[in-house]
């Protein structure tokens, strides 16, 4: 049995489930609503509040697929009733980070200015010039968001250059004196 498939998932206050006949699990709560399409071999019921996943059958694409269902729904969850959010650092000189609107702007040493529009659904924020925050619902959305900005440039193992995770520890490397 799957440790994380069998958790039931409890449903917060003021927050609605509903499931379609083709496994489409529609969450909404105050934070917005969001759809995920789950596999048809997935029984989902709910009672009292707490939502449970089962599989019918000990399959290896059933086991396989029974905890992230239940994964991906708890993830819908707390997405519409907390939201997820990322932070990134920058380090280098001359380095910054700005928001015109809704985008973001990135000056990292190129020639030019680095735009990137906020996608539907996700919010940037800039409380330093060193700091970006990325929020949203979808946790997927957020993840993607945010190492599409950490890619534009990476940090660099001699002297931390870059965007990096608040989280991330960069490992440097000596330099030529270093023998």
């Amino acid at each position: 049995m799957s440790r994380i498939g069998k958790l039931p998932i409890t449903i917060p206050a003021g927050v609605t489930i509903t499931v379609d006949d083709s496994n489409t699990v529609t969450v909404k709560g105050p934070k917005g609503e969001i759809s995920e399409s789950i596999s048809r071999n997935m029984e989902l019921s709910t009672e009292n509040g707490v939502l449970t996943v089962k599989r019918p059958n000990d399959n290896k694409e059933n086991r396989a697929l029974h905890g992230l269902s239940r994964s991906l729904i708890n993830n819908m969850v707390i997405g519409v009733t907390t939201g997820f959010q990322k932070n990134l650092e920058i380090n280098g000189t001359g380095y910054r980070a700005q928001l015109q609107g809704t985008t973001l702007v990135l000056n990292m040493g190129y020639s030019h200015p680095v735009e990137m529009p906020a996608p539907e659904g996700i919010t940037f924020e800039v409380p330093a010039p060193n700091r970006i925050t990325v929020k949203g619902i979808s946790k997927q959305k957020v993840g993607q968001v945010a190492a599409d900005i950490r890619a534009v440039r990476g940090p660099e193992p001699y002297k931390g250059k870059g965007i990096k995770y608040d989280y991330e520890t960069i490992i440097r490397k000596e330099g030529k004196t270093g023998k």
